[in-house]
């Protein structure tokens, strides 16, 4: 009777730190909710990435602890989907393709959640989309984060048949991304295109003038104010003419653009201004 009354007890006491664990996630997950909105502001790219890094391993710690919180997945999503853009591709495609796996698988666990997915990922295309169609509104950022995510890797990985093959799925992703919410995340889903229709050449379907109207989609939806987009510009629009001159006017375009140009995101202006850099020191490569 006592060896039962030991059991209990410590059974109770493990449940109950259970339950308060799980309380004091629930009530930290907003937290880190709000320190993105707070990250968005920063203007120092160091401490932006020093930031994020943290942050991210702290989340994955929560994650194990409360492993259906949607919130916490969604930011393990997205954090690790933007360090590799903002941080990691123009110094390591090796690593910003590991990133950017890693925040697809975390979108994945994310779209589980999700009538539409929640008894798997189906790796048919057909069914795949198929399934996209029983998508909300209320989706659209999981949705986004996941394509983006996918999409970041693909687009590192052109030489890699899987990402061929991946790319359908991508592409129907972000459509229904535009479908629900052209507007989400400054109109990026539009990048995806834009990036794609510019990189491929004309025989795989490649199509420079297409790609240019989806960056000037973006930055319509924008009022342009998204100077990422002109990055893009110049990366997958003149440089695939040869246009030099072009190339330098989107880049100064962001050189001139106040960081204050979306007061809420100063960090992807930061970033855009460094990636702007990066691309005149790749110029004579590029062209």
């Amino acid at each position: 009777m006592k060896k039962k009354q030991v059991f209990l007890s410590l059974l109770s006491f493990i449940l109950l730190n259970c339950s308060l664990q799980k309380i004091a996630i629930k009530t930290t997950a907003p937290i880190f909710s709000n320190g993105v909105e707070a990250l968005y502001e920063e203007t120092d790219l160091q401490i932006a990435e020093q930031a994020i890094a943290s942050n991210l391993k702290l989340l994955e710690g929560l994650h194990r602890s409360d492993p259906k919180n949607k919130n916490i997945i969604l930011l393990l999503t997205q954090g690790y989907a933007s360090y590799s853009l903002g941080f990691v591709e123009d110094d390591s495609v090796q690593r910003a393709q590991l990133f950017y796996l890693r925040a697809r698988d975390y979108g994945f666990k994310l779209l589980r959640t999700t009538s539409a997915f929640k008894d798997s990922i189906p790796q048919r295309e057909q069914l795949f989309v198929e399934r996209l169609h029983q998508l909300k509104k209320k989706d659209v950022p999981a949705l986004f984060w996941t394509a983006f995510a996918w999409g970041g890797w693909i687009n590192l990985s052109k030489d890699n048949p899987q990402a061929i093959f991946d790319l359908g799925k991508v592409k129907a992703m972000m459509n229904k991304v535009i479908e629900l919410d052209e507007g989400f995340f400054y109109g990026s889903a539009h990048l995806l295109f834009g990036a794609i229709s510019g990189s491929l050449p004309k025989l795989l379907g490649g199509d420079p003038e297409k790609a240019k109207q989806h960056f000037e989609r973006c930055l319509a939806l924008s009022e342009n104010r998204f100077m990422l987009a002109y990055i893009y510009l110049a990366r997958y629009y003149a440089q695939p003419l040869l246009d030099e001159d072009l190339f330098d006017q989107y880049l100064q375009q962001v050189d001139r653009a106040p960081l204050e140009i979306l007061p809420e995101n100063k960090l992807i202006t930061a970033i855009a201004k460094e990636k702007a850099c990066h691309l005149r020191e790749k110029k004579e490569e590029l062209f």
